[in-house]
């Protein structure tokens, strides 16, 4: 993991979920020669591995690009925290793991909106071509993938009940939510080998570390994207002190993220005119789209005080639990440290989704969770996240200075458009009815968010405004799209517009953001990437 060549036919800016994936395939190829570009540490933390590691992940700011969004109007004017995985995987080596695919009409809506080519019809052999499913190859999985998906070795008592409460709503229990129909509330699958964490850096990289044409370069800030008349020819990173500038013979493959792309193009001269301008960029191509469209999930939790020692908790009475639990996951890879803790979940239909397609999702942690878990929560308890799948706000990733180390400004305009509140709001009644019901009522012993005593619509809202936070799906800043549409920064094979040899691919070209977690259709995108690149054939 360091420089030791300064040429190469492919750099890849950013190893996450979408960067590992093609430093792997574009690298099976011999005759390339390969350079993956991470800004973080190499994956060696062992609590990204443990998968209970999640628990203080995010506390550990070597492993996080820590990004806080602008005040939020919506939101009491506070400054959400958006957490970035910063090391090799990326975000999958910090996320909860959870694998879902999104709706299978997501995809067609990307094509009615001008990505030809990315039905879920056309998507689906990509996502199989990734996966190593535990449970066999089917029509809908793949088991000879890089990726590996398994159930959950532990599940709590409050999971369970949690998946039985649906009942009570007319919810169905659903043991795979990458099926066709998935209204209804389950277990998680999980990017899992053997009871440890499977990030794209495991999956894809562990495996081709010694190849002789892949170079990763870990600690190294790629400054610049360097376009000589319009064709990139490399990139300038600093690197152990040192500004070094790396060429490219075939391409510059930006994966950076939904954050960081967008950044990276505005400051190469590639976006909105008037931006570059006013922090004095000189204009390469002029794309006003760059940056614009950014959507995310946002969530809300509903909290609850237990009255039992079930769950994750931070107590004397759990001191015996987890110290077994250590001699088990050390022997076995088993037991409450191979949990996910975002163990169960599922989908709904609030009466704003269109036909029965599900625009909410939940996440139930058997914990209570504070402040992203970067704050202790003692005592036993269990809490309800419940998101909005399909946001109407956008939002925009702009420049805060023409300063590479500057990080961007950050605003996701949350619930800009009143439909979002309407949906989040029925979310939390629903979730609300859930943790209240018959099924779950052996467990609560009060509810500690929103409060017993709050019931009214408007104090609700209050609730959310005060309340709400990411659920770390950012997308959309760098969309595909028709070349007349005016906000499209990519084709449909991730070119950027008017540039040679300069691909993004990552989450920022989501035209709409998925129904869903957003790591297993990254996974899928990257896999497509480099079949465009190479001009491979669609698996079979």
């Amino acid at each position: 993991m360091a420089l030791s060549r300064q040429q190469f036919d492919y750099i890849i800016v950013g190893s996450g979920s979408a960067g590992a994936v093609l430093a792997a395939r574009l690298s099976q190829r011999q005759s390339c020669n390969v350079c993956l570009i991470e800004a973080g540490k190499p994956d060696k933390n062992p609590f990204i591995h443990i998968p209970f590691g999640l628990s203080v992940l995010s506390r550990i700011t070597s492993l996080n690009w820590g990004y806080s969004t602008q005040p939020q109007s919506a939101l009491n004017n506070r400054c959400l925290f958006w957490p970035r995985g910063k090391t090799l995987g990326g975000s999958s080596a910090i996320n909860a793991m959870c694998y879902i695919r999104g709706q299978d009409s997501d995809y067609d809506d990307w094509v009615e909106q001008g990505a030809e080519g990315w039905s879920f019809d056309e998507v689906l052999p990509w996502f199989k071509k990734a996966e190593k499913f535990e449970h066999g190859a089917s029509q809908r999985h793949g088991s000879d993938g890089p990726l590996s998906v398994e159930s959950l070795r532990h599940v709590d008592p409050l999971s369970e009940a949690f998946v039985k409460s649906g009942a009570e709503e007319g919810l169905a229990r659903l043991d795979d939510f990458n099926l066709a129909s998935r209204s209804g509330l389950g277990l998680y699958h999980v990017t899992q080998s053997g009871g440890q964490r499977c990030s794209t850096a495991k999956a894809y990289l562990k495996p081709v570390l010694q190849r002789p044409n892949l170079t990763i370069v870990t600690g190294a800030h790629v400054e610049k994207i360097n376009i000589e008349s319009g064709r990139t020819t490399g990139v300038v990173i600093k690197f152990e002190g040192n500004v070094h500038t790396l060429q490219s013979r075939e391409e510059v493959i930006v994966s950076a993220g939904a954050i960081n792309s967008p950044h990276l193009l505005m400051l190469s001269g590639i976006g909105p005119e008037d931006a570059l301008k006013r922090h004095r960029i000189p204009v390469i191509r002029a794309l006003p789209g760059v940056g614009k469209n950014l959507q995310d999930h946002l969530d809300v939790i509903v909290q609850c005080r237990g009255k039992t020692r079930h769950g994750y908790a931070l107590a004397p009475g759990k001191l015996l639990s987890y110290v077994k639990s250590a001699w088990q996951y050390a022997v076995g890879r088993n037991g409450m440290l191979s949990s996910n803790i975002a163990e169960a979940g599922g989908f709904a239909c609030s009466s704003t989704a269109s036909s029965d397609k599900p625009d909410l999702q939940f996440h139930f942690l058997p914990a209570i969770l504070k402040d992203h878990g970067r704050q202790n929560a003692l005592g036993y308890g269990y809490g309800l996240h419940v998101c909005n799948l399909y946001p109407q706000s956008r939002g925009s990733i702009t420049l805060q200075s023409a300063d590479p180390a500057a990080p961007p400004l950050i605003d996701p305009a949350y619930l800009s458009s009143p439909k979002d509140m309407q949906t989040l709001l029925e979310g939390l009644k629903m979730a609300r009815r859930l943790l209240h019901s018959e099924t779950m009522s052996p467990f609560l012993k009060h509810e500690l968010l929103p409060g017993e005593d709050v019931h009214n619509d408007e104090a609700l809202i209050q609730f959310i405004r005060q309340y709400a936070e990411t659920i770390y799906h950012p997308a959309g800043t760098c969309k595909m799209g028709a070349q007349d549409d005016e906000l499209a920064v990519l084709d449909s094979q991730f070119r950027v517009y008017g540039i040679k040899g300069l691909r993004v691919v990552d989450a920022s070209a989501m035209p709409t953001l998925v129904g869903g977690n957003t790591n297993a259709p990254v996974v899928m995108m990257a896999e497509r990437a480099a079949a465009f690149i190479h001009e491979m054939p669609t698996p079979a």
